[in-house]
């Protein structure tokens, strides 16, 4: 007996330009916690100030490695029962609201982090879930964007709520920077807030926690649940990776050439993530970034990658997706590899903001990719897949970086291990057939 399909949604229609706003709006608010939490401030504060004489051979930014990295174990084991469970499009709203509020509770709870190496503990934990929950989060979000579009504008409107994402990211980054950290005195900011005990900063995540729980309400509010032709599927957990199995094997059966590429694609990918993720950490142990000039690193990074995301878009129409990946992981090596043996502040924004040109082509000729390598018809089960393998590999990045810095006993090396991933996503994307897109034929790279 066969096993029942997911309900499906009705045919989609041109959504309002406020509901699609509203899905934008998530992403806009999103960016801030990853920008702030996990890549530039929170996660900062803890491996050099929090974590500021921890005792033992093991450095905080090793320890921040080995949290990123259960965060990333448990994404794998529950991103694909998340997305089988929202399959059905009248849980989604349900599961984003769900995940939503436990990234504003986990941040704001960040607020209760002291300067105190006691808390360096709590804090790790409490940045994992937070990561964890807010990378589950996007599988309802990417969802969602097939209630919003139509074949005709689902680039348009997920390329705007991209857009959106990093305008986010931009602004959050200002605000803290300028009401929470500039300065060097004992208060810091425009808001003047005590630094000791690391005020400014757990100040700072309470804004966080309500500027993503803001810009998300619009979403979970004005978005209505779809009408559904069926009522929606009970699934268990054993049934959900049953069902995940049966989409591997079926595509094996048709080309083994698409689950060779969401392999390596998921390597490379949780490349970048490093990438983004580790910098700033190692920006300020390693090379002497203050707390207050990270931040306006990554204002410039996110307009860097921006800036090449867009301009990598056009490479990719020009000279074929596997080519622009190839060449910019390549050139991201090279990159990292020289400020491995480099030192300064001078060093890290000069390779740092080199190394951001090349992301955004990355991750954006590796969507279309999938899409060209698919069978039209297919690109919904295709891009499960795609999700899902990402996940799954979330871990190797937080591993190899911590596992380089605990063998050379070194923060500097973690970038070797980071190094060593984007090389293995490199060597795996080199044996992947890919189809150029202004062939006639079905020719391949």
């Amino acid at each position: 007996m066969s096993q029942p399909s997911p309900p499906t949604e009705a045919p989609a229609a041109a959504a309002p330009r406020s509901r699609i706003l509203a899905w934008a709006l998530w992403d806009f608010g999103a960016t801030a916690v990853n920008a702030i939490v996990i890549t530039f401030v929170f996660s900062v504060y803890l491996t050099s100030t929090v974590g500021e004489g921890l005792p033992g051979p093991t450095s905080p930014a090793s320890w921040l490695g080995r949290a990123l990295a259960a965060a990333g174990l448990l994404v794998a084991v529950l991103a694909p029962l998340t997305g089988v469970w929202v399959d059905a499009p009248a849980r989604r709203r349900r599961a984003l609201a769900a995940l939503t509020g436990l990234v504003v509770l986990l941040t704001a709870s960040m607020a209760l982090i002291r300067d105190d190496v006691r808390f360096l503990w709590p804090g790790l934990i409490l940045l994992a879930c937070t990561a964890a929950c807010s990378e589950l989060a996007t599988v309802p979000y990417n969802a969602m964007l097939r209630q919003l579009s139509t074949p005709r504008n689902a680039g348009a409107v997920s390329g705007f709520g991209l857009a959106l994402g990093y305008f986010g990211s931009v602004l959050a980054l200002l605000v803290v920077y300028v009401g929470f950290i500039s300065g060097d005195g004992e208060t810091r900011g425009l808001l003047d807030l005590p630094a000791a005990d690391g005020q400014n900063i757990r100040a700072a995540m309470l804004l966080v926690a309500a500027w993503f729980g803001l810009f998300a309400l619009p979403l979970l509010v004005s978005v209505p649940a779809p009408v559904t032709r069926e009522p929606a599927e009970r699934i268990g957990v054993l049934a959900a990776y049953r069902r995940l199995g049966r989409a591997l094997r079926d595509e094996w059966r048709r080309d083994r050439n698409v689950v060779y590429y969401l392999g390596a694609s998921a390597v490379f990918r949780d490349g970048l993530a490093g990438v983004f993720t580790f910098g700033a950490v190692l920006g300020v142990t390693v090379y002497g970034v203050s707390q207050a000039d990270v931040l306006l690193f990554g204002m410039a990074a996110s307009v860097v990658a921006a800036v090449g995301a867009v301009l990598g878009g056009r490479a990719d129409d020009w000279f074929g997706s596997k080519r622009v990946i190839v060449t910019s992981l390549s050139a991201m090596i090279a990159v990292g590899t020289a400020l491995l043996v480099l030192s300064g502040p001078a060093a890290f924004w000069a390779c740092g903001l080199m190394l951001c040109p090349f992301i955004g082509p990355v991750l954006s000729s590796a969507r279309t990719l999938m899409l060209r390598l698919t069978e039209p018809g297919n690109e919904g089960v295709a891009f499960g897949l795609y999700t899902t393998a990402g996940r799954a590999a979330t871990f190797l990045a937080p591993w190899l970086f911590s596992l380089f810095i605990d063998i050379f006993d070194a923060d500097r090396a973690g970038m070797g291990g980071l190094i060593v991933v984007l090389a293995l996503g490199l060597l795996a994307m080199l044996g992947v057939r890919a189809p150029h897109r202004r062939a006639t034929s079905r020719s391949v790279d």
